[in-house]
């Protein structure tokens, strides 16, 4: 069985699960501490990086990206639409959530891995900004529900999830439809809620 390695707290880490879960692909969790630098991750991923996906015959798979593309081929093209136009749309949808995903996670360890007198305001409210921009764009038209979901409803739902893990009540306000949707979300797919971020 392939083997994930992964931490809780981890939005890509949660998106990945959340697409092998709903695939039904068999994985096993492998739980790291990345600041360990674990072996075993490292000779999967020599950056150190999660989520890692280590394949049945050995070779190793890096970037939430790859690891979904992977998981779409393993599993009959169901993450991504066949239609080009549809495929464009799903990856055009994770790739601006993975991105503000990238400036979310950048204030966070901003403040933890940096001496309080260090810490660059400057730096937090520019990659804050790309926040609110991208909640804004996907607040204004997020994925639809109806339908099959593909990458792109896994990468939003997990964003959310790590906002309201590490920003809660910061996010929310004006983006009703953000809101909304991802109870909708967890509705329909209430089996999936368990591998959201948490911490």
């Amino acid at each position: 069985m392939s083997k994930l390695f992964y931490s809780s707290a981890s939005p890509y880490s949660a998106k990945v699960r959340l697409s092998a879960a709903y695939l039904d692909f068999p994985v096993e969790i492998v739980v790291v501490n990345t600041n360990d630098n674990p072996p075993e991750l490292i000779a999967a991923n020599p950056l150190g990086k999660i989520p890692a996906l280590l394949l049945d015959d050995g070779d190793a798979l890096f970037d939430s990206r790859v690891i979904t593309q992977y998981l779409n081929r393993a599993c009959g093209n169901r993450l991504f639409p066949r239609n080009a136009e549809r495929r464009m749309e799903a990856e055009r949808y994770e790739a601006l959530a993975d991105g503000v995903t990238d400036a979310a996670i950048a204030t966070v360890y901003e403040r933890r891995f940096r001496p309080e007198e260090k810490v660059h305001q400057p730096w937090i409210d520019r990659q804050w900004g790309k926040v609110e921009r991208g909640l804004d764009a996907l607040d204004a038209a997020p994925p639809r529900l109806a339908g099959k979901p593909h990458a792109g409803h896994f990468a939003l739902r997990s964003l959310l999830g790590y906002l309201a893990l590490r920003f809660p009540g910061k996010w929310e306000k004006g983006r009703s439809r953000l809101s909304r949707w991802a109870d909708r979300f967890d509705q329909r797919f209430p089996e999936l809620k368990a591998l959201l971020p948490s911490g």
